[in-house]
């Protein structure tokens, strides 16, 4: 994404310490990245919601003048193709509608980040190296953790899931690396539980090579993560949508399976187990 506007984002906000606010804004920016050179403070405040001072200190926290320097400088690094703007919102469509377009344009944004597969391939390396794999998953983010694990064990000789905190948390990681483990997967999504932040910094102090599924590259667990990849999440409904990290999870899958030579062998022997057993209905 380096030649993308959201990638040139993404490498001016880096070095900077970002409260939480800022994340936020920073988020949104990335999320408009062709829209935001030609946002005035408020309307990026209101995308953003946050309120338009936050703006303007944000701007000044990058190095700038304000919130008009800051646009300057987007205007002229932008590429032509985005001049005059981005896609209209859709119109005539009831709550839910918006909800399912917002989403499908969150996959859209990951389909661009996957232009360049490097992370993933990195990631999939990563996580088929370690023997056992740790995957954690605490509260909202759980169930992308479980299904994660529950598609590896198929093709990975040793998953272990890590979807309750709790004192046990750092034992289960201890155990791990006892066992050789290098890697752990975290899948980590609003709001971020304390717990995982405090798990990923145990886990790197113990040797472990941290890879994390975030909903932003900002994101509070990016500072204990050596590689994270950002999916975004839907926040149109009450309780947030994650169409897109699940996505990436099973993207991970895919490149992490690449990494493994018997993975092919080892979901044949389900196969023919499972049709032996008459596990699944046809």
């Amino acid at each position: 994404m380096s030649d993308s506007p959201a990638g040139r984002l993404q490498a001016l906000f880096e070095g900077h310490r970002l409260t939480p606010t800022q994340r936020r804004i920073a988020h949104c920016m990335v999320r408009r990245a062709a829209d935001v050179p030609f946002l005035s403070s408020v309307e990026l405040a209101e995308l953003a919601g946050v309120s338009q001072p936050s703006v303007t200190r944000f701007a000044v926290a990058l190095g700038f003048d304000g919130y008009p320097a800051l646009r300057r400088h987007l205007r002229e690094v932008a590429p032509p193709e985005a001049a005059g703007g981005g896609e209209e919102e859709p119109a005539g469509h009831n709550e839910y509608q918006q909800a399912v377009l917002a989403e499908i344009e969150n996959l859209r944004h990951l389909a661009g980040l996957l232009a360049d597969p490097a992370p993933v391939e990195r990631a999939g390396r990563l996580l088929a190296r370690s023997r056992p794999l740790l995957v954690l998953g605490l509260r909202a983010a759980s169930s992308q953790a479980r299904g994660f694990a529950y598609f590896a064990a198929k093709v990975h000789p040793d998953v272990r899931l890590l979807d309750e905190g709790g004192t046990m948390l750092t034992d289960r990681v201890d155990a791990a690396v006892r066992a050789g483990a290098t890697a752990l997967l975290c899948f980590a999504l609003p709001r971020h539980p304390r717990e995982v932040v405090e798990a990923l910094e145990y886990a790197r102090a113990a040797g472990l090579t941290v890879v994390t599924v975030a909903e932003s590259a900002f994101a509070p667990v990016a500072a204990h993560s050596d590689l994270l990849i950002p999916a975004a999440v839907g926040t149109a409904l009450a309780f947030d949508t994650a169409c897109a990290p699940m996505m990436l999870g099973r993207v991970l899958l895919e490149a992490m399976a690449d990494e493994l030579p018997d993975a092919q062998a080892r979901l044949e022997e389900f196969d023919a187990k499972a049709a032996a057993r008459g596990l699944f209905v046809e």
